[in-house]
């Protein structure tokens, strides 16, 4: 078995809702056959001793515990990806850039039989389009001392709320131009003209306040998340705190997350909280859960849904604050055009060795490092400035950076730069025509960090980039003695273990 020990965590995080295990577990990675939307298809799933679960199961610990997830592919079902890797979103992994999880950027795939012990946030399959076959689940990290906890109640495994696209075909069959079946939430959901499945149920209790934590472990869509009756405090965007900001709808893209207190102060009813994905209209999908008081009639709440709810107090991202932008000039300053999935002309080709270990090999700059043209260099102690014009075909897409919280200094659908207290987070929209959004970091956090499209579809076809953050601190050894990183040999057998996986003939 592969182990490898896992860092110690520091942020809040989001997930969702399935039966929790953690800060020490095994992941097991497997085929099952589900229908949570009540059509049956064969899936990849992670989950626990006793099969997968959809989501998979949400991982759970307080903040600077140390988390141990044994990662074991149990993969059978050679109509679907064989190899797999966990990527845990939104987690820098500083100082453990192997860990981070994306296939060829920092680690060769996990084949069949084998297992990668490792660390955490939402966390999806990073393999191909994988996750889009059900590999994906959460994680929340509890801060004891968080400072927004005098404004709700309960903060559980029951207050957590996933919003999902769902397919009706395998990934490794998908059309072209992917279309989702039905929108799960909380891994439930229906499609047009299909058995009407239960819905999930959120439940509260009149006068108690809840700290909902919104994760879109969407493949494409991005969804309008509201709850009928009710407005939501926004306290926390992508594991980072916010001002307090009261809105009644909140558009939320793939990878994203939002922490949101709902005070349950409306009559004793049943409320539809709703999942919307933008121009599909209502009807097409059902889009649904409920809110449930105590008391309430184990029913569907008395509102038509295929009724349009107009948001008054919609969330804007610019009024999200605080956060901290370098003011001044960056040091660095890199334009990132996409068009048809490329970045500045050139699509993404996983290389057959991973980025880092060419790194760990001796490579030493952009022009030594694979896949040519896809690889930008960083130096360190630097404010990086990336400016990403709106507009792509297929958008507006969700641009995510691993290793790094970013400052959105122009966020889409605003032509304003606020370089004083704007949004942080991890996942932004680059928006539609017109739009030029802007962030920023600072390069604190050595390594090759993967920057891409969060709709699966359109990474998998080429829309990412890696930044190569500066390059001579990571050591550069004999990958087989590993003297500087003692715990860098698991992760070195990946390779040979995949590489003979591949050369057998075997489907991956």
């Amino acid at each position: 078995m592969l182990q490898l020990r896992s860092l110690l965590l520091f942020a809040a995080a989001l997930g969702g809702v399935s039966a929790f295990i953690g800060p020490g577990a095994t992941l097991n990675i497997v085929n099952d056959n589900i229908s949570p939307d009540g059509f049956p298809r064969a899936v990849t799933l992670a989950g626990g001793p006793k099969g997968g679960t959809f989501p998979g199961p949400l991982i759970v610990g307080e903040k600077d515990a140390e988390f141990k997830i044994n990662v074991t592919d149990k993969l059978k079902d050679k109509t679907m990806n064989l190899a797999t890797s966990i990527h845990w979103h939104g987690l820098f992994q500083k100082h453990t850039n192997y860990v981070d999880g994306p296939s060829f950027v920092t680690q060769c795939p996990i084949i069949p039989d084998h297992s990668f012990l490792t660390g955490t946030y939402w966390y999806h399959s990073h393999f191909k389009t994988q996750y889009c076959d059900g590999l994906r689940g959460p994680l929340v990290v509890y801060d004891p001392k968080d400072p927004h906890r005098h404004l709700y109640d309960i903060d559980d495994e029951s207050t957590v709320i996933t919003l999902a696209d769902w397919y009706h075909y395998l990934s490794t069959e998908a059309p072209a131009i992917p279309a989702f079946n039905s929108t799960l939430i909380n891994g439930k959901g229906r499609y047009p003209g299909g058995p009407e499945v239960p819905l999930a149920v959120v439940d509260v209790k009149h006068g108690k306040r809840y700290r909902f934590r919104v994760v879109s472990i969407s493949c494409d869509p991005n969804f309008v998340f509201s709850i009928d009756g009710h407005q939501l405090t926004v306290i926390e965007a992508d594991g980072i705190e916010t001002k307090p900001l009261v809105v009644d709808s909140l558009q939320i893209f793939a990878g994203q997350r939002y922490s949101v207190v709902l005070n349950a102060n409306q009559p004793i009813a049943n409320y539809w909280i709703r999942s919307l994905p933008p121009d599909q209209g209502f009807g097409n999908f059902t889009n649904l859960a409920i809110l449930r008081y105590d008391g309430a009639r184990h029913a569907d709440p008395k509102v038509d849904p295929t009724v349009p709810v107009v948001s008054k107090l919609p969330l804007v991202e610019t009024n999200l604050h605080p956060g901290k932008a370098y003011p001044g000039g960056a040091d660095i300053n890199i334009n990132l055009d996409v068009e048809i999935f490329t970045v500045n002309g050139a699509p993404f080709e996983p290389p057959t060795v991973p980025v880092l270990l060419q790194i760990l090999s001796g490579a030493k700059s952009a022009s030594q490092l694979l896949p040519a043209k896809s690889i930008y260099s960083l130096a360190p102690n630097k404010s990086v400035e990336l400016t990403i014009p709106g507009g792509a075909l297929g958008g507006p897409h969700p641009v995510h950076l691993h290793g790094h919280a970013f400052s959105v200094v122009r966020s889409a659908g605003d032509s304003t730069y606020n370089f004083v207290d704007p949004v942080v987070r991890d996942v932004v929209s680059i928006g539609q025509a017109g739009d030029n959004v802007t962030i920023r970091f600072f390069t604190d956090n050595p390594g090759p960090w993967f920057f891409h499209c969060h709709i699966d579809w359109h990474l998998d076809a080429g829309f990412a980039v890696v930044f190569a953050e500066d390059v001579p601190d990571v050591p550069s050894q004999d990958i087989t003695t590993c003297e500087l990183l003692p715990l860098l040999p698991a992760w070195g057998e990946l390779c040979p273990a995949y590489d003979d996986f591949v050369k057998k003939g075997n489907h991956t």
